[in-house]
């Protein structure tokens, strides 16, 4: 089993930029693809990013990409997503997750997430 912890959320204005962690201990890390979501109170769970086990390629949700960047650094243990000109639409709990392969919905392994509010 892989355990993950989200980091780094918070209260912003829009226009600013946040940078979210997510550590993880367990099994080792580069063995899994890992990804991103987000979930605004009353919306569905939305898919944000997701990484391949060593980096090489990185996806995003609709509309995601230009404002969001996922990464990640295996020596650390940690996943990274970099939100850029944050909007008050960006608010909401983001999770991040843990699979065999990159994926918008299917994942073994998911951290309590952390929550991220835009103020307008």
């Amino acid at each position: 089993q892989v355990q993950l912890v989200e980091s780094g959320g918070g209260l912003v204005q829009a226009g600013g930029s946040l940078r979210l962690s997510c550590a993880a201990s367990g099994r080792p890390f580069s063995w899994y693809a890992l990804g991103w979501f987000r979930q605004a109170p009353g919306k569905e769970r939305e898919f944000v990013a997701s990484i391949s086990r060593y980096g090489q390629a990185t996806y995003y949700g609709d509309s995601m990409e230009g404002r969001f960047t996922v990464s990640r650094d295996n020596a650390k243990n940690t996943m990274y997503l970099q939100i850029d000109n944050l909007k008050p639409e960006d608010t909401g709990v983001y999770r991040c997750a843990a699979g065999a392969v990159t994926s918008r919905t299917n994942y073994d392994y998911w951290g309590q997430g952390t929550q991220v509010t835009v103020s307008s």
